[in-house]
């Protein structure tokens, strides 16, 4: 092995993102306990640039920096040192000089040029006191002592970014219906920075818009964040504008190429790139990964074929399969994986000329239409959290499966994922899709069993509620009725009318949907369906509350609220908290309200809710403006995270709900100011829905009024107009009903309440209600 001294070159272009790791490398080269370190990570990620930059910050505190040559014989590696031959001094003889401090010696590409670099380098580190190695490779060297850095791909926008799984949980995207991203907003992914950067390169009129954003985020995130591929794509730039470059790169990204003239040959193009991350690999090995390639993004490892976990260290190492941030994928309880690019689509692309990737694909629709069929029983139960959380980390792959059954034509099996994602789309925000795809069923496959029909006009009547459209839910769970009726499926029948009930509630149809609710009601409790009967009780409350009968209201929510906590249905329990919360406030039990939207807040959160969550977080935001005046800044945020999650969903909002919301918006901004407002405003959309729960958890509680109350024999008695009320509240009437029966002023009402309820010690009317039943 040849050495020599080493000066780095002097880069053209800029390091970007890469601030962390130089940290961290400088401190690792600059340790005098350390004498190896490592970069590992995937070809094209920038070890060797990542290198040079470190070396270019660090080189003077030391004696000298050196690189090795190539060699084709380590096991005389010490003896190549002490002895390099010709008038090229070894790292040997330059300590032995008497050369001040530590020589560096950089060898770049280890794994490549060197066939055991591992026993190269601990020769050296044996043989020549004091010295320090900086090795670039794809693998650890596995040498006592070596510290490792760690260099992967660049960060990306969110992952809804991803191609085939929408926009909406990243800064500045958002999904159907959602506004443009901002430009200033995405160029805090690395990713994105470096692709504006080179893409400018090649044109100089480049530039990131609104209009390019969207498209330049998937490209990025199409291609990993792999550095080199980002270069390649933004190299294409002058070419093909980003939308179109998209297009042409998702199905096969390795048709990339170009790139520096004077780069190694398998940075030439991202075919030549992915064929040298292959190389050395085993057959056993080979053939794995080339059925793990038909995998999107975000797998689990039960979810493959066991041959995997034999290999599954030997890929990792060699970055050929990555971890996946569990954070970014959903809680599954183990961890995730993903083939990154280029070698997935090079690995595709050899199993499609072998004639063996209509094998594997059949083989994965196979394990995940088994996986959401699984899963269908246990989305109602105890384990819905855990269940909730798989299919949303798996959410890609089941997409994938669905579109490989629908080629294949096979109705009755796209019919039944199809259903079976009924509750992990509408928990992920998946509307816009989740309503096409009934509909895509419905058209392409008529010979469908009527029930089959039945079910899937019900569930596209619930996506069609969920983007605030009640008029066509009613209509479509009108015709889910019709259909199972036809069928004889009572069942569904009762199903379909809760659902049609609660669509004519957010319709403005009270009235409508009372016989509707109470009839479902009875069938579905007759059937044995708890989570269903439950779900119904709960909307039945609330349609009596709406029109005045309360004590009727509160008996059917507590029985709902028993039924989804003895089940452990998080979904159901949290939307039953937030009717709980609504009439708390109507009785003026604000520390209640309080308690039951968090709790709400909790549960949304435990399960990644994101239809009902823009909801919950305006009405807690309304809840604080009316306990906590002192939290405005707070307030607007929530309200800014509400509004921007719901463009992401594509929804839209009810007239009284979204007038609630704007008076609110303007009362803030009054009493904030314009600038104040507009700050809160803009750190409210920038907040993640995690972020959004998280704000909307910190807010302080109300203070308890209880304790303020004076004792039972201070109080003064109720005056005879004061017992009509409160045995009028006891029958559950509400203020104007009051009014009119005992023909007073509805404000004369509200008066005689409040003193009422103070001369009781009650906080809520349903207290006063309890007291009044106490009497008789």
């Amino acid at each position: 092995m040849s050495v020599t001294r080493w000066a780095p070159p002097c880069p053209v272009t800029e390091l970007i993102g890469r601030e962390r790791e130089l940290v961290t490398l400088h401190g690792r080269l600059t340790d005098p306990g350390v004498r190896l370190v490592t970069l590992t990570g995937p070809g094209g990620v920038g070890k060797s640039r990542l290198a040079v930059e470190a070396v270019r910050a660090v080189g003077a505190e030391f004696s000298g920096v050196w690189t090795a040559g190539p060699a084709t014989d380590l096991r005389s590696a010490g003896e190549a040192l002490r002895s390099t031959g010709g008038d090229l001094p070894s790292v040997g003889e330059a300590v032995a000089g008497g050369a001040a401090g530590r020589p560096l010696l950089v060898l770049d590409d280890a794994d490549l040029g060197v066939r055991s670099p591992a026993e190269a380098v601990a020769a050296l580190l044996t043989e020549v006191p004091g010295l320090v190695v900086l090795v670039t490779a794809r693998e650890p060297l596995r040498v006592p002592g070596e510290r490792l850095v760690p260099v992967g791909p660049l960060p990306v926008p969110g992952p809804m970014a991803r191609p085939g799984h929408g926009f909406g949980s990243g800064p500045g995207i958002g999904g159907d219906g959602a506004t443009e991203p901002d430009p200033d907003e995405l160029r805090e992914f690395a990713a994105v920075a470096l692709f504006e950067r080179r893409a400018r390169d090649a044109d100089p009129s480049f530039a990131l818009t609104a209009e390019n954003g969207r498209a330049v985020a998937a490209l990025c995130t199409l291609l990993d964040g792999l550095p080199l591929a980002v270069e390649l794509a933004a190299g294409r730039s002058r070419l093909f504008p980003p939308h179109t470059l998209l297009a042409r790169l998702r199905p096969n990204t390795t048709v990339l190429a170009g790139g520096s003239a004077n780069a190694p040959e398998r940075h030439r193009s991202l075919a030549a790139l992915a064929a040298s991350a292959l190389a050395g690999l085993d057959g056993t090995a080979r053939e794995v990964l080339e059925r793990l390639a038909v995998y999107e993004r975000g797998f689990g490892l039960s979810m493959a074929e066991p041959a995997v976990e034999a290999v599954l260290e030997t890929l990792l190492e060699r970055g050929l399969v990555v971890a996946v941030d569990q954070e970014d994928m959903g809680d599954m309880g183990e961890p995730c994986f993903a083939v990154p690019e280029p070698v997935r689509s090079y690995c595709r692309a050899e199993a499609t000329s072998a004639g063996r990737a209509d094998a594997a694909l059949d083989a994965h629709a196979g394990r995940y239409r088994e996986l959401v069929a699984a899963a269908g029983p246990r989305l109602a139960g105890t384990e819905q959290v855990r269940w909730l959380r798989i299919l949303e980390a798996e959410g890609p792959n089941v997409t994938a499966a669905l579109h490989r059954l629908r080629e294949r034509g096979d109705g009755e099996a796209v019919a039944a994922m199809t259903l079976g994602c009924r509750l992990p789309w509408l928990v992920q925000g998946r509307l816009r899709e989740g309503l096409n795809r009934c509909d895509e069923v419905t058209e392409e496959h008529p010979g469908l069993p009527e029930a089959v029909h039945a079910r899937l006009a019900d569930m596209a009547g619930t996506f069609a509620l969920a983007l605030g459209d009640p008029q066509e839910a009613v209509r479509r769970h009108r015709r889910a009725i019709a259909l199972a009726k036809s069928s004889g499926d009572r069942r569904q029948g009762a199903l379909a009318s809760a659902h049609l009930g609660v669509a004519l509630l957010a319709a403005g149809e009270p009235q409508g949907a009372h016989p509707v609710l109470v009839t479902a009601l009875s069938t579905l409790e007759s059937l044995g369906l708890t989570g269903p009967a439950a779900q119904t009780a709960a909307a039945l409350a609330a349609v009596l509350r709406a029109d005045g009968g309360r004590r009727k209201a509160q008996e059917l929510l507590d029985r709902s609220l028993e039924s989804f906590r003895r089940i452990r249905d998080a979904r159901g329990l949290a939307g039953a908290l937030r009717i709980v919360a609504s009439m708390a406030l109507e009785g003026e039990e604000p520390e209640r309200a309080d308690r039951a939207l968090r709790e709400s807040l909790r549960l949304y959160e435990s399960i990644g809710e994101r239809t009902e969550l823009p909801g919950l977080l305006e009405e807690f935001a309304l809840l604080l403006r009316r306990v906590s005046p002192g939290q405005q800044p707070r307030m607007v945020r929530l309200l800014a995270a509400a509004d921007r999650l719901r463009a992401s969903l594509g929804a839209q909002v009810r007239d009284e709900a979204r007038s609630q919301a704007e008076r609110a918006r303007t009362e803030l901004s009054a009493r904030l100011g314009w600038t104040d407002f507009a700050t809160a405003w803009a750190e409210g959309v920038r907040m993640p829905p995690r972020t959004a729960v998280a704000e909307a958890l910190s807010a302080p509680a109300p203070a308890r009024r209880a304790a303020d109350a004076p004792a039972a024999a201070d109080r003064p008695p109720l005056t005879p107009r004061q017992v009509q009320v409160a045995l009028l509240v006891g029958e559950g009437l509400t203020n104007r009903q009051i009014a009119a029966r005992l023909d007073l002023s509805e404000w004369t009402v509200v008066n005689h309440v409040r003193q009422v309820m103070r001369r009781l010690g009650c906080t809520s009317r349903v207290q006063v209600a309890g007291a009044v039943g106490r009497w008789a």
